[in-house]
């Protein structure tokens, strides 16, 4: 018997519409099938994907692109809502109440009789609170400075936010020197390693290991974001791999049937091209 078809949301208001249409997809009366079976758990990849999306568009200055990634971030966080909501949880009125108070409380300078000199000044007032907050939502009387530190953030980003929870309270490094310094040590003991008579890869694995911890620590001294920093380079190498195969093919080769310093020597190429072209 065919099924009569919802009524399509119409509100003038975007986020109204946005909310109506996900209820509409999560109606057990006619919704989407796929939608309906979805929960916290499987949509919870889809959020971080959407996240890294985002963070891509960002990195490429892609604003067309950038707009349609935040409206499918976006989405992700409406979809949890009524997740929630059909659960009897929350709703997506009690996300953004949530959201709305943490941004008011974090930010006495601005709604309250808080100063701050700058912007440096403003992050450790940001951090002061949230450890405050934390510490009023500590489970045990023998609270961390590295409690609710997510477990299944990138391991590199982690390692940054471990950095930093632990700089807060003095156990950090003078300046950029000394973690340099930290890095030849670091790769002094992966090449001990690697050049053992019995080499142990999980001795190596701990060692590479160690050496990637103190390079995001040099990477937070020296204020920049290692995942961003990591993820330029990733775009990097794929502009100029991409255009060594073009290379290759005007010569009616592909890399599998070429040596590596002919690849090395187009590399080369490209690389000269990015910076002709200020890249």
């Amino acid at each position: 018997m065919p099924r009569s078809p919802l009524p399509i949301p119409t509100d003038a208001d975007p986020m109204r519409r946005l909310l109506a249409i996900m209820a509409s997809l999560r109606n057990p009366d006619g919704g989407c099938p796929w939608d309906l079976e979805q929960s916290f758990a499987t949509i919870a990849p889809h959020t971080i994907e959407e996240a890294y999306e985002v963070a891509e568009a960002i990195e490429r200055n892609d604003m067309e692109s950038l707009k349609d990634e935040l409206g499918d971030l976006l989405l992700q966080v409406v979809f949890h809502g009524q997740i929630a909501q059909d659960a009897g949880a929350f709703s997506f009125t009690d996300i953004a109440e949530r959201c709305a108070d943490k941004l008011i409380r974090r930010h006495p300078h601005v709604f309250g009789e808080t100063v701050v000199a700058d912007a440096e000044e403003q992050t450790k007032a940001w951090e002061d609170i949230k450890a405050a907050e934390r510490a009023a939502k500590a489970k045990t009387a023998d609270p961390s400075v590295l409690d609710d530190l997510t477990s299944t953030l990138p391991a590199m980003t982690r390692a940054l936010k471990l950095q930093n929870r632990v700089a807060r309270v003095g156990f950090d490094w003078t300046d950029a020197a000394d973690i340099l310094g930290k890095i030849e040590e670091e790769l002094e003991e992966v090449r001990v390693e690697f050049t053992a008579p019995a080499p142990d890869p999980s001795r190596i694995r701990d060692e590479i290991g160690d050496l990637l911890f103190t390079v995001v620590n040099l990477a937070r001294k020296a204020g920049i974001e290692p995942e961003g920093a990591l993820r330029s380079t990733n775009i990097k190498f794929e502009r100029r791999f991409r255009r060594v195969e073009a290379l290759l093919k005007e010569r009616g080769r592909t890399p599998a049937q070429s040596t590596l310093e002919e690849m090395d020597a187009l590399w080369t190429v490209a690389k000269e091209e990015d910076h002709a072209n200020g890249l």
